[in-house]
């Protein structure tokens, strides 16, 4: 059960990471769009925690399957064929 959780909360954390460097690169990329063409722009902030929610619940359901298959594993038998 432990070792479930530990692989879900990897897979979460590393694609709630990955969704706000893809916010940040995104706002960037606006905020330089803006600055060079003077288009004005809208980011509310409830975009950026879609975003970031959004690509954990990616992380959820993407990574459910692997930390059910894991924490199935003997974790002795798991090692030997590391």
């Amino acid at each position: 059960r432990e070792i479930l959780w530990q692989f879900l909360l990897e897979a979460v954390f590393l694609t709630a990471i990955g969704g706000l460097l893809g916010v940040m690169f995104g706002s960037g990329i606006g905020i330089g769009v803006h600055f060079a063409t003077g288009f004005p722009i809208s980011m509310p902030w409830w975009s950026f925690a879609l975003g970031v929610g959004f690509s954990a619940g990616v992380g959820i359901v993407f990574g459910i399957m692997p930390a059910i298959r894991a924490s199935a594993l003997d974790p002795i038998e798991a090692l030997r064929y590391e």
